[in-house]
């Protein structure tokens, strides 16, 4: 009993700043997130379950009302990510998984098709606005859009990622662009100056898989030569 009631006092300590206060687990959170992030950004398969484990804290956060945290606000567009998260990192594990090499990097990042950056855009807009007026009845916090656009682009960005397509840290920017502002209202504070530092991480991360895009790309030219552009003695 006295374990448990430790774990439960954990579970809902806090870190007191000025009028109000954070929840350690919502600090504990982004953490996990941030470090799931640096792994994504160097193809590391264990970039997945520690996602995994930052979602699941960050899901008990949102849900403020229903897991008496301090906080009436629930962001529902949040919360459910935190789902789709873990739903969408078990694919991205295994996937990587399948191709990593031996140094331990998966996945060759590609620039994704025109016709599969014009589904990522029509989904997240058309995803906007069907999403809103159900997160509005459901009860979720103003303005209810961004919580929506938050929710599914954070859906594509995260497929993107497990399927190597170098735009999906543009998807991650056009999240923050919403989410932070949104999260600051709500009263989010750890997690709005966390998304607000992924935002600066997510065009590092970009240009990083661009070089490597490239650099793989001519590693493979040299390899294999196109036979048309070969010149013979």
């Amino acid at each position: 009993m006295d374990a448990l009631r430790w774990l439960i006092d954990i579970f809902n300590a806090d870190i007191p700043v000025g009028g109000s206060s954070l929840l350690v687990r919502e600090v504990v959170g982004n953490i996990f997130g941030l470090a799931s992030a640096v792994g994504g950004m160097r193809r590391k398969v264990w970039a997945w379950p520690v996602g995994i484990v930052g979602n699941l804290l960050l899901l008990t956060v949102f849900l403020g009302s229903i897991f008496d945290t301090g906080h009436a606000a629930n962001l529902l567009g949040q919360a459910g990510r935190q789902i789709m998260f873990i739903a969408v990192s078990v694919y991205g594990y295994r996937r990587w998984k399948q191709a990593r090499d031996g140094a331990g990097t998966a996945i060759s990042p590609r620039w994704a098709t025109p016709r599969e950056r014009g589904a990522l855009a029509v989904i997240l807009v058309l995803g906007t606005v069907a999403l809103t007026p159900l997160f509005r009845i459901l009860g979720s916090y103003e303005p209810v859009w961004a919580d929506a656009w938050t929710f599914v682009g954070s859906l594509l960005a995260t497929y993107g990622m497990a399927k190597g397509w170098v735009e999906f840290w543009l998807i991650w920017v056009a999240v923050d662009v919403v989410g932070v502002p949104l999260l600051f209202s709500a009263g989010y504070f750890a997690t709005a100056f966390m998304y607000l530092f992924y935002g600066c991480f997510t065009l590092v991360g970009f240009f990083v898989w661009w070089r490597a895009r490239n650099h793989e790309r001519a590693l493979v030219q040299t390899a294999m030569p196109d036979p048309i552009t070969r010149r013979t003695p």
